[in-house]
Formats: structure tokens, C-alpha cells, sequence
């Protein structure tokens, strides 16, 4: 947080949805104790995986904590990820059944035989790499980062600075996107 206190932002981008803000906003922000979070078998496995490099929460608590930390300086925050349905729709547009079952053999393959990383950082970015590895997934995450850069350059025109937050295994992608224009 010292950085967004440093960068003093006058609006927070996050790469999340309109929806997944509001749950995040009404179940974990502001409450002494969080709410049980069901994984899929998938999500469990990763995060088993990413545990060895040091204690685990979910969702997300960098999210948790950048809303939290706004909150507490009247700061907005604005999700910058397409809504869930929209994301449904992208989703399916990139992604053939066959690319779904090449992603879910990846999963559980996955699943069984972790990546082998030093950081949790290798950790996360070789997970996403190899369960998006086909075309249509890397089609449908190109459309997912441009939208998000749009919605991120939107929001620049509105307000003068802007910080923006997203997974690491986007980062680059969206950076690349940013600088595009």
C-alpha cells in the first residue's frame, strides 16, 4: 500500500468485474472474519501449489486491500474487467469445445505435477501460460487485456492519475497494451 500512497491516485483501476467488486466489496472489505470461499478442483490445486511459497488467501487479498485502503481515503474504485456476462460471451466466442477440453486437460494435468518454480511469481505466470497455452485461449485473453486497457484509458480521461492494479500473469500483457497507445 505504500506505493498507492506514494503514487497518490485519485481513482483506483482493478482488473476485476463490476460484479466480482460488489462481492468483494459486501463479503470481505471491512469484515473481521471472511467468508468460506469454495475452489474448484483446479483453483484448490493451485493454490496447494502456490502455498509453499508462504501463506494463501482467497480471493485475493491484494484486492481486498486496495479496496480497504481506498475506502479509507474516499478514493474510488472502478473494475476495469468486462462484466460476467460479458465475459461469458468473450469466452465463448474464443473458446471451441475442443480448446475447453485442451484447457481442462491442462488443468488436471496441472493439478497433479505443479509447475516447478523459485517464486510464487514463476509460479502463477507458468500456471496461466500452460492452462492458456491453445490459440483461443490466448485469442480470448488478448480481448480480455483489450478491454480492460480501454476501460483503463476511459477512466484516465476522467480523472488525472490513475492507478491500476491486475494479476501478475497479466501484467505484462496489459502493460504492452497500455503503451500500445
Amino acid at each position: 500500500m505504500a506505493r498507492l500512497e506514494a503514487f497518490a491516485p485519485q481513482v483506483v483501476g482493478l482488473g476485476i468485474s463490476s460484479d466480482e467488486l460488489a462481492g468483494l466489496t459486501d463479503h470481505f472489505v471491512g469484515r473481521a472474519a471472511e467468508p468460506l470461499v469454495p475452489l474448484t478442483a483446479s483453483e484448490a490445486a493451485e493454490v496447494k501449489g502456490l502455498s509453499k511459497f508462504g501463506v494463501i488467501r482467497v480471493p485475493n487479498p491484494a484486492c481486498v486491500e486496495v479496496l480497504e485502503w481506498a475506502r479509507g481515503r474516499g478514493i474510488p474504485v472502478e473494475p476495469l474487467d468486462p462484466t460476467d456476462e460479458t465475459y461469458a460471451a468473450m469466452f465463448t466466442e474464443h473458446i471451441s469445445y475442443f480448446e475447453l477440453l485442451r484447457r481442462t486437460l491442462r488443468e488436471r494435468r496441472l493439478s497433479k505435477r505443479p509447475p516447478a518454480a523459485a517464486t510464487a511469481e514463476e509460479y502463477v505466470t507458468t500456471w496461466h501460460r500452460t492452462v492458456a497455452g491453445g490459440e483461443g485461449s490466448r485469442s480470448f485473453d488478448a480481448a480480455r487485456d483489450d478491454a480492460l486497457a480501454e476501460n483503463a484509458r476511459r477512466l484516465s480521461t476522467r480523472w488525472g492519475r490513475v492507478a491500476l492494479v491486475v494479476d501478475r500473469e497479466r501484467y505484462d500483457s496489459v502493460l504492452a497494451r497500455l503503451a500500445h497507445r
